[in-house]
C-alpha cells in the first residue's frame, strides 16, 4: 500500500470513529487489522483516568457460552463505572484446557463470543488483548476469566 493511501486511510479510519460517536475516538490504533479481533496497539492521549477491572468468570457451558456471559457481567460491571466496551484498551483473556475439546483450549470459541462485543458496526474498537491458557482458574469448572483496562477522558 502506498504511503499516500495508507494515511488517507488512517484518516479515514478517525474520522469514522468521530463520525460514529465512539467514545475512544481521540485514541490512535496501530496497525488495525479488521480481521484480527484486537489492536496491536493503542495509544491513550494525556488526560485520561484509567480503570483496571479486575478478573471475572461466566456460569456453565463451553468456552463460548462462558465467553459471552463473562462479557455480559464485564459490560454491567463496566456501565457501573459510566464505561463501555469502547473505553477498553486492554484485555487479559485466561483461558483454561476444555476437556470437551480433547484438553484443548477453545480459541476460536473465545473468539465467536468475543467478536460479538469488540470491531462491530455498533462498536468498533477493540482493544490490545493477550489470551493465555492456564492450568486452572479459581472456579473448578469456570473455562474462562476475562480482565479489562479501561480509559476515559473526565468530563
Amino acid at each position: 500500500m502506498n504511503k499516500v493511501l495508507k494515511y488517507v486511510s488512517v484518516a479515514a479510519l478517525g474520522v469514522g470513529l468521530f463520525m460514529s460517536g465512539a467514545v475512544a475516538a481521540d485514541m490512535v490504533v496501530h496497525d488495525q487489522n479488521a480481521k484480527a479481533p484486537y489492536a496491536n496497539s493503542v495509544k491513550v492521549p494525556a488526560g485520561y483516568d484509567t480503570y483496571y477491572v479486575s478478573g471475572s468468570t461466566g456460569e456453565g457451558g463451553d468456552t463460548a457460552a462462558q465467553t459471552a456471559a463473562t462479557l455480559a457481567g464485564l459490560k454491567a460491571q463496566l456501565a457501573k463505572l459510566g464505561l463501555t466496551f469502547g473505553d477498553v484498551v486492554q484485555a487479559h483473556v485466561f483461558l483454561v484446557a476444555d476437556p470437551a475439546k480433547g484438553g484443548k483450549m477453545d480459541f476460536a470459541g473465545m473468539n465467536s463470543a468475543w467478536f460479538k462485543e469488540f470491531g462491530t458496526a455498533a462498536q468498533p474498537n477493540k482493544p490490545a488483548r493477550a489470551a493465555f491458557q492456564v492450568a486452572a482458574l479459581a472456579g473448578s469448572k469456570d473455562l474462562v476469566e476475562i480482565e479489562f483496562i479501561a480509559v476515559k477522558k473526565p468530563r
